[in-house]
């Protein structure tokens, strides 16, 4: 009996030799050598992994960035480029110069400028609402108020306004990871130049119906009447289907397109007030 225990104990620490012998030789065949300076850039990085250098991590982005011949491409917006510079001194490249981003948010649909025409009770997420039908306004393009994009952000830079029901962007805490850009639904945030004082001039709208059914659904919708663009001197602005729209990177901010817009759809955002138009009297004028 003892020698039949002995020898199934014995058989299995053969077996278990053999594997472990086995296991051992095939580690070492298919043995993945890394570069150790990925170890090296993914402690330069933030540690964010938000995804917003299109990567899943920060681990995927150092990997991509050791095995990348130069950083074309390549940007970590969280970090920004105190980090790419750090990033590029340890591989011994040039970081490009990237201008910040900022999220901006392309709606003003407020309830006083669009109307509630309906009430949904279901589960308050804005991606299910938009699967199921266009909105409680008569807006289908519209924000659906619902957060997602607020839920989606990891920087607090974001957050619902009870009174407009709109999301508003915190420009100081934006790191332009473009969580929120990828959550909306409705694609009516997008990632623009962050210009000096954080002025922005945007068209606060996505509506692309024509004038008449844009303005009923929303009081300040574009109608794609073209007086902006007619003002503007650097090709900034386009119109397409309807719709128009101020490339962030060509705007000068002169605010020529803000005065001429009939809908108040084009917003200026950050800048010092106006100054009131002084009527000057001819000189013959009786006193």
């Amino acid at each position: 009996m003892s020698s039949t225990v002995l020898i199934t104990i014995l058989s299995l620490s053969i077996l278990g030799l053999i594997a472990a012998l086995i296991l051992y030789f095939v580690a070492q065949k298919f043995k993945v050598f890394e570069d150790p300076k990925i170890n090296e850039v993914e402690v330069a990085l933030p540690a964010a992994n938000c995804g917003g250098c299109g990567f899943p991590g920060c681990r995927n982005f150092a990997e991509a960035l050791v095995k990348a011949e130069n950083f074309d491409g390549l940007y970590c917006p969280v970090g920004g480029a105190d980090t790419m510079a750090n990033v590029a001194q340890i591989l011994g490249k040039t970081a490009p110069e990237v201008e910040p981003r900022v999220a901006v948010v392309r709606c003003n649909g407020t309830p006083e400028f669009r109307a509630r025409t309906s009430i949904y009770e279901g589960a308050p997420n804005c991606t299910i609402v938009h699967n199921l039908y266009s909105g409680e306004t008569n807006c289908a393009y519209g924000c659906l108020g619902l957060g997602e994009c607020v839920d989606a952000c990891e920087f607090d830079a974001m957050y619902m306004d009870k009174v407009t029901d709109l999301p508003v962007i915190i420009d100081d805490k934006c790191v332009a990871c473009g969580a929120c850009v990828r959550a909306c639904p409705k694609d009516i945030i997008e990632l623009r130049k962050k210009a000096k004082r954080d002025r922005q001039i945007h068209v606060a709208c996505v509506n692309k119906d024509k004038g008449g059914p844009a303005v009923k659904a929303c009081k300040v919708a574009c109608i794609g009447c073209g007086k902006c663009e007619e003002v503007c001197n650097f090709e900034a602005i386009t119109i397409e289907n309807n719709l128009a729209f101020i490339d962030s990177d060509k705007c000068t901010l002169c605010r020529k397109c803000v005065v001429v817009c009939p809908t108040n759809a084009i917003h200026e955002i950050n800048f010092p007030p106006r100054k009131p138009k002084v009527e000057i009297k001819p000189q013959n004028a009786e006193a």
